[in-house]
């Protein structure tokens, strides 16, 4: 197996896979007889043009360092946003497309209280939170057309400790 090393979340990093969500240094505008700061529009969601948006909620199994990294998928047809539903950092793994396969793994820890939106057809790791309880509020695709490829890689990869 080959090791992949996890790197702090950060928008440069992570640009080419999707957006951060996290709050700004400052709002955008504050609402709510001003008890409120409002960090708008932070993720380009995308439902395809036969989808629409849907919430659901996941309760993922935590799992541990080091990480087995068996399998990546890719939803072709819409963007898919994980919301953390607690303060817990989590794993985000995610791969360049290579000719219709994926390239090597990036592995990244997300700070406390950061969600990400992944961007259509982007090769990625399945929900991996790091700690109990292990969830999330998503917001994706709804539709009936098929919107999943699953990638089974021959030799797994390790992921394990953090470059921090």
């Amino acid at each position: 197996m080959s090791d992949i090393l996890i790197h702090p979340l950060t928008q440069d990093a992570f640009a080419a896979f999707g957006d951060i969500i996290t709050l700004k240094d400052s709002p955008d505008k504050l609402i709510n007889q001003g008890l409120c700061g409002r960090h708008h529009d932070l993720a380009a969601l995308d439902f395809g043009p036969d989808g629409s948006a849907g919430i659901s909620l996941f309760d993922a199994t935590p799992r541990s360092l080091p990480y087995r990294l068996e399998l990546v998928e890719r939803h072709p047809e819409g963007s898919q946003a994980f919301l953390p539903m607690t303060q817990n950092p989590f794993l985000v793994i995610v791969a360049l497309d290579e000719d219709g396969t994926p390239g090597r793994p990036l592995a990244f820890r997300t700070a406390p209280g950061q969600g990400i939106n992944l961007h259509p057809n982007v090769w990625h790791g399945v929900l991996t939170p790091l700690f109990a309880p292990g969830l999330f509020a998503v917001v994706d695709r709804i539709g009936n057309s098929a919107n999943l490829e699953e990638y089974w890689f021959e030799h797994p990869f390790t992921v394990s400790g953090d470059t921090t």
